[in-house]
């Protein structure tokens, strides 16, 4: 019977039983809705709430980039600057070069210079995107 019993919780606790999921996705995701949507005073506490998630927020924010107003692009840009994470670099290189906005193109580059001051990999990687986006500028004029 000591078996039983000890085969049963072991499989309650590998499938299922006390197992916790992971559904920081949906928060992730009604935090983006505020910023992308909404011009308010939820928009800061959204921010930092956002925050917290980290890089794991980092890939829904890119989604969201490319279907958000921009204001809303803007206040997801600065999301991404509060996270400040290096796994927003290729996203913030990628609408500095391309977004249609020149106030978001601006927004995007403004977070990869004053990252591009910092001395560790985060620092080099900005300063690497940065040129990258120059040399887009300059073989498009």
């Amino acid at each position: 019977m000591r078996c039983l019993t000890a085969l049963a919780l072991w499989l309650a606790a590998a499938f299922g039983a006390g197992a916790c999921e992971d559904d920081s996705y949906q928060d992730i995701g009604g935090e983006i809705r505020i910023l992308a949507s909404r011009n308010d005073a939820l928009v800061p506490p959204a921010t930092l709430r956002l925050a917290r998630f980290g890089r794991r927020a980092i890939p829904q924010i890119e989604i969201a980039l490319h279907t958000a107003s921009p204001t809303g692009k803007a206040h997801l840009v600065h999301a991404l600057e509060r996270i400040g994470d290096a796994e927003a670099i290729p996203v913030l290189r990628h609408f500095a070069a391309y977004d249609p906005v020149p106030e978001v193109r601006a927004a995007c580059g403004d977070v990869l210079e004053r990252w591009a001051w910092t001395r560790d990999a985060r620092g080099e990687a900005a300063r690497r995107a940065r040129a990258r986006i120059a040399d887009k500028r300059a073989s498009v004029e």
